[in-house]
Order: C-alpha cells, then structure tokens, then sequence
C-alpha cells in the first residue's frame, strides 16, 4: 500500500507484458488453475488500464483513496474498499501482483476457491477496519493525526501481508527476506521494518494493519469449529452461476455422442429416436437407411432382421469390422 500523491498520466514502462508472461508460464505449468487468483489478477490490472470500455463504470483514483479523515467524515464506503485494487504505477502494481500471484496460487490450491475467496473477502475487511482503527486511536490518545489520520494511500500490499501470515503461520521452514533469513512466520514482521526503511513513503499502518488482520483471521478461524458462513455462501453462490454453463457444456456432451447427424456406436439396447440398432454390430442407423451402413446386415419391413442377411454379418472377421469402423470414422 502506497501513500503520497497520484501521478496521472504515469508512462508504462513495459513491465505489464513481462507480468503477463509471468502469470501465463506460471497457470500453463500448474495441473488445476486457480480461478479467483486470475481474477483478483485481472481486475487490478483492469483498473489500472482502465480500458474504454470500463472508464465510465470505474471511479477516479481521487475518490478512493484510503483516507481516515474521509472514511469517517462522509462515511465513504467506496474509499473503504475499493482503495485496495487501485495503484500509483506500473511498479507498484507488477510488484503486488507477482507477489499475488505467489501466494494466491499457494493458498487458493490448499483451501479450495470457495475458502479462498471467502478468506480474501475477510482479510480486506479487516485490515482496512483495523488501519482505519489504529488512526482514529493514534489520533484519539495520543493527538497524532497528521501522519496517519490524514494519510492518502491504494494499493494490495495491506492485503498481500495478511495472506502472508496465514500462508506461512504452519511453516516450520526458515525463509530469505531481502537477503536476511529469519523463521517464515515471523517473514512479515521483518518484511515489514526492512521495507519502512528502504522505502519510506509507503504506508506502515496499511502494512501493520494487514498482518495484524491475518493474525486475527487464523485466530477466529481456529476458535471457530462450525463450518465457515462465509465460505458456504460463496459455494452456493458459485454453484449458482455454473447451472447454465453445465447446462451448455451438457448439451454440447450430448450432442457430441451424435456422428454425422445418423447415430452412434455402442452396447446399449435402446436406440434413440428415429433410428433402428444393427444386432450384428450394433451401430445405430437413420430410418431411412434399409442396410447397416457398418456391416449391410439388412433390416426387414416389420423392424426386425433377415436371418440369411444377419448371417453374413458374422461371416465378417473381426479385424475387418474394426477396419471398417476405423475407415468410417476417421
């Protein structure tokens, strides 16, 4: 999360392209691709795009801007929540979405895209209240507002640091941050001090506030034993939004068993309508045909078979039928 002013008009640098790339090396090479990460990843790189056809539909970046005073002033929702997806430059953006990517990609093929996704919906919740929190207290008890109570800053790294501490809060393992190796889960608070002091102008209480939201998520999480609401709501949601591209794919599936608009090959004994079922090799015909198109085993008046004709189906040796049935369909 970065604080200070916008810069319109920011020149791309050509860093979106090697992200895309990244992104694109990255799901070609995993078995199952996690959804909600790609779209957590393409919507922030929409809004910072901002394409055509979304400029009238997107809000300023002046108007969502994580700022206290205003948050609680106007009771202005759109800065409480949207202030997340928005970034100050191509820099800034392609950083917290390579680090998305990486713990998104983790964390979603661990807990499932249902729990992912309610997990991401409950960390921004609550690290932008308790950033918000932790101004209004600074400035409540201790006077000092004008850093923080007053501060401008957007961006996802609030949240990439609450995703942080549940990634790494089962881990055992030692990991390098910035060249200095410390327990992985104490990585954020260290990430924390080295990047305040290396980049100054990036909003500490956004950062704070995010880990400080993941240590509470892991908390609530292992002292609630029912199944997650949250999470349940998110699955019957989905479960909603794939009837009708079931409903396509069935279709589709359905359509598929047809070949060449007549009939398919199988063991079934029910033909489908309009079509009659070969006994000798069970392909199923049109009506109008009079032969088996695979074996000319004929079809008598009254729907069944000539014995005579039936009889030279089973003079055909079986690697001559498997050729015919190669030959007919491909």
């Amino acid at each position: 999360m970065e604080s200070g002013r916008w810069r319109r008009g920011a020149v791309s640098r050509g860093m979106l392209p090697l992200l895309a790339l990244h992104a694109a090396n990255e799901y070609y090479r995993l078995p199952w691709r996690p959804p909600v990460t790609a779209g957590l990843l393409a919507a922030n790189t929409l809004i910072y795009l901002r394409p055509a056809f979304l400029d009238s539909l997107l809000p300023f970046v002046d108007e969502v801007w994580f700022n206290p005073h205003l948050i609680v002033k106007n009771k202005d929702m759109k800065r409480f929540f949207l202030s997340v997806f928005y970034h100050v430059d191509e820099s800034h953006l392609v950083y917290n979405m390579m680090s998305l990517l990486w713990k998104g990609i983790q964390l979603e093929t661990s807990m499932g895209s249902s729990e992912f996704a309610s997990m991401v919906v409950a960390l921004l919740g609550l690290s932008q209240g308790i950033t918000l929190l932790m101004a209004k207290s600074l400035l409540v008890f201790f006077d000092y507002g004008r850093p923080y109570y007053s501060e401008y800053a957007i961006g996802f790294s609030g949240l990439l640091f609450a995703m942080k501490v549940v990634l790494n809060s089962q881990s055992e393992n030692f990991t390098n941050v910035h060249g200095l190796i410390v327990p992985s889960r104490y990585a954020a608070w260290a990430e924390l001090i080295l990047i305040q002091m290396f980049v100054p102008r990036v909003s500490f209480l956004g950062h704070l506030g995010g880990i400080l939201a993941g240590i509470l998520y892991l908390k609530l999480k292992g002292s609630y034993s029912g199944p997650d609401p949250l999470t349940r709501v998110i699955r019957e949601l989905t479960g909603v939004l794939r009837l009708p591209i079931r409903f396509i794919r069935n279709m589709f599936r359905l359509r598929r068993q047809r070949i060449s608009g007549r009939g398919t090959v199988g063991s079934e004994r029910r033909s489908l309508s309009g079509t009659w079922r070969c006994p000798a090799c069970t392909y199923d015909n049109s009506d109008w045909a009079r032969n088996c198109e695979m074996c000319g085993t004929s079809r008598s008046n009254n729907g069944g078979f000539l014995r005579q004709t039936s009889r030279r189906s089973r003079d055909i040796p079986l690697e001559e039928l498997r050729r015919r049935r190669v030959e007919r369909f491909g």
